[in-house]
């Protein structure tokens, strides 16, 4: 993990915060937190997205899961 990835999740996250208190500025800590745990995720994804389009590449497709649909 570079510094360029980790800056990458920790800006998701701190959008991710100051969306909710845009949103809703009586937010709970349970709240901010769910929201910037997702961003930080998000960030990460976004950034490899981006990095993986400029070079030309394909996106990685999400796996299936394992189990048949019934």
């Amino acid at each position: 993990m570079g510094i360029e990835k980790l800056a990458e999740e920790a800006a998701g996250a701190f959008a991710a915060d100051k969306a909710v208190d845009k949103l809703d500025p009586n937010a709970g800590i349970l709240e901010k937190g769910a929201a910037m745990v997702a961003g930080f995720e998000g960030g990460g994804m976004l950034g490899d997205f981006l990095k993986n389009k400029l070079s030309g590449g394909e996106a990685p497709q999400p796996e299936a899961a394992d189990t048949p649909a019934d």
